[in-house]
């Protein structure tokens, strides 16, 4: 493994399948009675978030937690970055209370490049999501879930997604998850469709290692897994289509498009869903659909994560052979 997580696309093949295998090792902690570990004890993480966020932040508490390691949470409301303070100030202090790993989130795409290229901090630096550019481990987590689900748990150890076809849908231009997806599932022998309306499709997109349609209907019938984007409408400073309706009508999932879905398909979603428009409250309930899980796999590959990177103990991971009685 590398020192730090900064983008999906730095991951080779063998290091994204060895974190896909860690994290199915480390969910088997979560069906113990004590779900912890003692892998990082002594080991104090911080989690650096410049920008809000709900799952991503309780997911790495918790995979920080169940590893035994002290936690430090940052926000910068209330904070003294709120009065002026510079990142490098604020790394430079983390620095001098010793932190061993820094997990960041911020509003502006390449900050956590700089904090971990800068000289600032020596220490393990993962990108938790910044701006439009990379939110690696959502994308390790999206990749675990289809590899569970269309390869099976025990099946998929060691294999990878090769001849799987995975469509994302919706507002790709603003997203950081359909970034990391295309070089993750790219890397891992997965075909990779986005489906979107022109006008949320990025420049320079013809460069990324994946197909562009405008027409979701067609893709479905051919898809193991269905993807569907929030349009995220916080970044947007410009009307990118004409009403929700509208969109809704032509990207949006409800339960007769996934009829088109193969039986074996899946519908999934990195979260915050926003029922009716990009997905329907038919689709977003039903057994086909992984959000759930997803939400259970994040904490499963942020323990992987931080485990490879800090080095744990081989002597305190799960043994994936042997069963908890």
């Amino acid at each position: 493994m590398m020192r730090h997580l900064i983008s999906a696309a730095d991951l080779t093949r063998d290091d994204a399948v060895l974190i896909l295998d860690t994290a199915e090792e480390m969910a088997r902690v979560a069906d113990r009675p004590i779900k912890k570990l003692p892998a990082l004890r002594g080991r104090t993480v911080c989690n650096l978030f410049f920008e809000d966020s709900t799952r991503t932040r309780i997911s790495f508490e918790a995979a920080e937690k169940r590893l035994s390691a002290d936690v430090i949470n940052f926000a910068a409301k209330g904070s003294s970055v709120s009065k002026g303070e510079s990142l490098k100030d604020t790394a430079q202090t983390l620095e001098a209370m010793g932190v061993d790993a820094v997990v960041i989130r911020h509003s502006a795409s390449g900050a956590p490049y700089r904090l971990a290229t800068s000289g600032w901090i020596d220490a393990p630096v993962i990108n938790a999501g910044d701006g439009t550019h990379q939110h690696p481990t959502q994308a390790l987590l999206d990749a675990f879930t289809m590899r569970r689900r269309l390869v099976g748990r025990d099946a998929g150890l060691g294999q990878d997604l090769a001849g799987k076809r995975i469509t994302i849908v919706g507002d790709v231009l603003h997203s950081r998850v359909a970034r990391s997806n295309v070089d993750l599932l790219h890397t891992l022998g997965a075909h990779v469709t986005l489906v979107a309306p022109p006008t949320l499709v990025p420049v320079g997109v013809g460069t990324w290692p994946c197909e562009i349609s405008y027409d979701l209907d067609s893709t479905l019938p051919k898809s193991d897994a269905v993807m569907m984007l929030r349009v995220q409408r916080e970044r947007m400073n410009a009307a990118f289509f004409p009403t929700e309706r509208e969109y809704s009508r032509r990207y949006g999932l409800d339960g007769d498009r996934m009829a088109k879905m193969p039986e074996h398909a899946v519908v999934m979603h990195p979260g915050p869903m926003v029922r009716g428009m990009e997905i329907t409250a038919e689709v977003a309930d039903s057994d086909r659909c992984t959000v759930v899980e997803q939400v259970a796999n994040g904490v499963s590959i942020r323990m992987a994560v931080l485990y490879l990177l800090l080095g744990g103990n081989e002597s305190d991971a799960p043994n994936p052979r042997t069963e908890e009685k």
